[in-house]
């Protein structure tokens, strides 16, 4: 998940920085499909380690938490275009990602060692 993530960021940077339409396409493909794969794999996770009595309630808070962060992004990503420009805001937003999945990776070993979607309880 957390390689899905960065390469969304590394993605984001390249469809940025890019000047051909065709590289510009294959990177926004790229992108949308390291996302689609780190969502699977993130709802997986939830659905997995969540005990059975806790599973509704942790996957409402998790519903809320990606609506939300879909609306505050959407506000962040047009003042940070409207501030430094459209590319310097979508290398930015790369840079971001790969930033904050570091960080995660280091702050969190257990998320980073996950290696197999099996129940906790097993």
């Amino acid at each position: 998940m957390l390689w899905c993530v960065a390469g969304f960021g590394a993605f984001t940077i390249l469809f940025g920085i890019s000047r051909s339409l065709v590289l510009s396409m294959v990177a926004l493909v790229l992108v949308g499909a390291m996302d689609m794969v780190s969502v699977v794999v993130r709802a997986t996770l939830v659905q997995i380690a969540t005990p059975d009595e806790m599973r509704g309630r942790v996957n409402a808070v998790d519903m809320i938490f990606i609506g939300a962060s879909n609306e505050v992004g959407q506000f962040e990503s047009g003042l940070t275009a409207q501030w430094f420009g459209t590319v310097h805001a979508v290398v930015l937003g790369g840079i971001g990602t790969l930033i904050v999945t570091g960080l995660w990776a280091w702050g969190f070993p257990e998320l980073r060692n996950v290696d197999e979607m099996k129940s906790i309880e097993s």
